[in-house]
């Protein structure tokens, strides 16, 4: 029985490693198209969802894991910005104030019958941050294919006030959740996960401890 991270996020890839564990990266074949009227934490769960099945279905004695960022401010759910102007919408209406980071994890193995989907919320607060180091952000391109337009572990670091919560759960992937669905399926885990917690070894994470 394989590990199978069902993403195409370097950073998703870089969190599960930090766990010690083998496993493969198969790209999902599901759309990030949001369902009307449901609520952005229910919506990570289901793009989670969504992209472990779509694995799954052709890997049923293996674990799966699906996993799926969303920013929610005044009860909306904010997704991933189109192109540099979407990105500058997005930082100016979450500059100067705080929002919810949602990021779920789906959990499959189709022949266990088995199917978990978890989802853990952090606040962020952000700075007020000007015009022109908001135009100097997006020119470095890092805006683009993230959800809310930013980036904690690089150079968006500066922005943010403080944060309660979970840090990796920001990044994309929350640690401890994911380490407690791996070891309730068997999956022996080399490097506990309260060690890195306490070390941090990841970009910026210790600058928000």
């Amino acid at each position: 029985m394989s590990v199978i991270l069902a993403s195409t996020s370097p950073r998703r890839r870089e969190l599960l490693a930090l766990l010690g564990i083998a496993f493969e990266i198969v790209p999902p074949a599901a759309e990030e198209i949001p369902f009307p009227g449901l609520a952005p934490r229910e919506q990570a769960k289901q793009f989670a969802l969504d992209k472990a099945l779509s694995i799954a279905r052709r890997h049923p004695d293996d674990l799966v894991l699906g996993s799926d960022t969303v920013i929610e401010i005044d009860g909306t759910l904010v997704g991933k910005p189109r192109d540099p102007d979407d990105a500058g919408t997005m930082l100016r209406r979450l500059r100067g104030r705080s929002h919810h980071v949602h990021t779920a994890i789906a959990l499959i193995h189709e022949t266990a019958y088995v199917t978990v989907v978890r989802v853990e919320t952090a606040l962020v607060r952000m700075t007020p941050f000007t015009d022109q180091e908001l135009q100097r952000y997006l020119m470095t391109g890092e805006s683009l294919g993230k959800a809310g337009a930013y980036s904690i572990q690089g150079e968006a670091a500066r922005f943010i006030e403080a944060i309660e919560g979970d840090y990796p759960t920001i990044v994309g992937l929350p640690l401890r959740q994911t380490a407690d669905l791996l070891e309730q399926r068997g999956v022996a885990l080399p490097t506990p996960v309260d060690e890195i917690y306490r070390l941090k070894p990841y970009a910026n994470w210790k600058a928000f401890a």
